[in-house]
């Protein structure tokens, strides 16, 4: 074992880290107060590779790891966890178009989701199919040399904005078995989106439900063959729930470390608190629980680059982990902070609001425990 970034592991972390805090940190403020969209801000990322972290080179990816990408997006999310959790969800939708579209098709769109010319979505929840994905309703009905999608889709990240949209949708019986994936390009006839969900944090990426009415959808924008729809998606959310883990890593690195600064300059009783041992004690139980959940994290995702067989049952671990820690070494720091944590002049509450939703989305952290379980119980 080997827990020692490589040099070239350090310049990503180290890339990731400086663009997070000269482009990231000093309007992520901005874009949570005014719901904005960072399209350049995004598109200025894409110029340093973080659109296609780990979709081959051929089509303008970046050909790295799942490890590789869980340095990176931890260091985007210290300034602006909604901001790099939008970019891990293109990621994710990007590498599947990669890994199962044809190549006419990885030709024509992997291009400009390098660049985030173009944005992609993920689109798997439904209004009634949440947790339980398998149940989902949204059809596809084969019609000569191509489907007719008709249903809805809830909570898509990108709705209304982004270009591309991977979708799940039944085209058989019903269950896994019965699913299959199609990629959606926007301003097809039949597309249409929701409001704007009002939403605690995640507030710099817009989200709304996504409709499809008759969708005509070519048999060449299919990903895999009919049936291995849910198969793709699993795969798809392995490697989605350790970089929302990263997330979450992330943006409570970045409160702890707003934390620490502010003890060692806030002072009561006639001393800084940073000299109380109950700061102290706090400070490094965040700081150990961290290290904790990193770890796992970054066990995980090398044994899903490895191809290991238990790789989605320790995904799931990792991603339980690493949200409720993230979630939890943030309240911390609000706490840490006082009164002040809780004003929107000190950049913790919103890091707080933003690390909430990711203890629900891709599978919620009840769900991962029942992943595990079963893992466990099949042994």
């Amino acid at each position: 074992m080997d827990f020692q970034p490589t040099a070239d592991q350090k310049q990503f972390q180290e890339l990731a880290r400086g663009f997070a805090d000269a482009e990231m940190k000093p309007q992520a403020r901005a874009w949570d107060e005014g719901a904005i969209f960072p399209v350049e801000t995004l598109r200025a990322a894409a110029a340093l590779g973080f659109a296609g972290i780990y979709v081959g080179e051929e089509f303008g990816g970046a050909g790295l790891t799942r490890l590789d990408a869980a340095l990176i997006f931890e260091e985007l999310a210290t300034a602006c966890p909604s901001t790099a959790a939008f970019l891990t969800i293109h990621n994710m939708a990007s590498s599947m178009i990669d890994r199962f579209a044809n190549r006419d098709l990885r030709a024509r769109l992997l291009p400009g989701l390098m660049t985030m010319e173009r944005f992609a979505s993920y689109c798997l929840t439904e209004p009634g199919a949440g947790s339980d994905a398998a149940a989902l309703r949204t059809r596809a009905v084969r019609d000569g040399d191509g489907y007719r999608l008709s249903g809805q889709k809830a909570f898509i990240s990108g709705g209304g904005h982004s270009d591309v949209y991977v979708v799940m949708a039944r085209t058989g019986e019903a269950g896994a078995k019965g699913i299959s994936a199609f990629v959606v390009e926007a301003g097809a006839p039949g597309l249409s989106f929701g409001k704007p969900e009002a939403k605690m944090g995640w507030k710099s990426q817009p989200t709304c439900a996504v409709m499809f009415d008759d969708l005509r959808v070519p048999a060449s924008h299919r990903l895999g063959e009919e049936g291995e729809g849910f198969r793709i998606a699993m795969m798809g959310l392995d490697g989605g729930r350790l970089n929302i883990g990263a997330c979450s890593l992330g943006g409570a690195k970045g409160a702890f470390e707003a934390a620490l600064a502010y003890v060692k300059e806030r002072r009561q009783f006639g001393k800084a608190i940073a000299e109380f041992q109950a700061t102290q004690f706090t400070l490094a139980d965040m700081a150990t629980a961290l290290e904790a959940a990193r770890l796992l994290l970054h066990k995980a995702a090398w044994l899903l680059d490895a191809g290991d067989p238990s790789a989605t049952s320790f995904c799931a671990m990792a991603k339980r982990l690493a949200t409720d820690t993230g979630f939890s070494v943030c309240d911390q720091a609000l706490q840490l902070h006082g009164g002040y944590g809780y004003t929107s002049d000190y950049p913790v509450e919103r890091l707080l609001r933003d690390l909430r939703v990711h203890r629900i989305l891709e599978g919620t952290n009840e769900i991962m425990r029942v992943i595990i379980g079963r893992r466990l119980l099949a042994d």
